[in-house]
């Protein structure tokens, strides 16, 4: 468990209860969930962990993730909403209203189409749009870095918010954004005070939309692919893994693991009541 420049220490994570995640290229490894990963999954949820993986995903992902995967919530559409169960049911919490948020991206997807069809190198809507309930997802994989930030800039031109990952650029109508709704979590869902929140969380991504993140979140992880984007990011992570991706999220999950079974650990040479 090694990471770029120093590792954590054991001291600064055991209080942690609440570990937020990206997914693409930080969960998943080249578009794949790896048995490594999935166990550390599994292994944070019985050690009393709540992992909420924090996506600009679809809400047909979420609502999968949040059936099948070990996670307590699932935040979506770069913070549209908040997925989970509750007696068994699946539950979207938006961060507006529903149908305002459908308006909005009704009329926002139109627009994103009519700036598309002026690029002299055309790009794609995202092909699970149709799963899609608040934001417009546009796939930017194979795309000059230069040719996305001039169609992100002419999104933002026409008032749509914007946030780049390592597959999409996502886009919405609306002051929200992942940080902004895992705060509202953490308080509403979970119940945890503001000034605890340093202490009981971490975070872990690798993209320039994980930045609001890592800037909210002390205790905050890149895996090593973030390596070529930190120089263009307003808040980078305290710590970098040495392994990619799914890989380095299990390094990250059995550093906190070990932190969290340190503070529990029984004091040497101390007589049980």
């Amino acid at each position: 468990m090694s990471y770029v420049d120093r590792a954590p220490s054991a001291r600064e994570l055991q209080e942690v209860r609440y570990l937020f995640t990206d997914i693409d290229d930080t969960l998943t490894t080249e578009g794949k969930l790896l048995p490594q990963t999935y166990e550390a999954l599994w292994d944070l949820s019985r050690a009393g962990i709540a992992v909420v993986p924090v996506t600009g995903g679809s809400a047909g992902w979420c609502e999968h993730i949040v059936r099948a995967w070990p996670v307590a919530a699932v935040i979506g559409e770069s913070g549209a909403y908040c997925v989970t169960r509750r007696d068994g049911d699946v539950v979207f919490a938006y961060w507006e209203d529903a149908a305002l948020q459908g308006e909005r991206q009704r009329q926002h997807i139109q627009a994103i189409k009519a700036l598309i069809a002026q690029k002299s190198r055309p790009f794609r809507i995202a092909h699970d749009q149709v799963f899609r309930l608040a934001d417009v997802a546009i796939d930017i994989q194979g795309h000059d870095p230069h040719d996305v930030e001039d169609l992100a800039s002419s999104i933002r031109a026409i008032g749509g918010t914007v946030a780049i990952s390592s597959i999409h650029i996502n886009t919405w109508i609306g002051d929200y954004n992942k940080r902004s709704m895992s705060e509202r979590v953490l308080t509403g869902l979970f119940g945890v005070d503001p000034a605890e929140t340093p202490a009981v969380t971490a975070f872990v991504g690798d993209s320039r939309n994980d930045a609001p993140m890592f800037g909210f979140i002390r205790n905050s992880f890149g895996v090593n692919n973030i390596i070529p984007v930190l120089s263009q990011l307003q808040h980078a992570p305290k710590w970098v893994s040495s392994q990619p991706a799914g890989l380095g999220f299990a390094d990250i999950a059995r550093t906190i693991l070990h932190a969290v079974a340190e503070r529990h650990a029984p004091i040497p040479g101390k007589n049980e009541l």
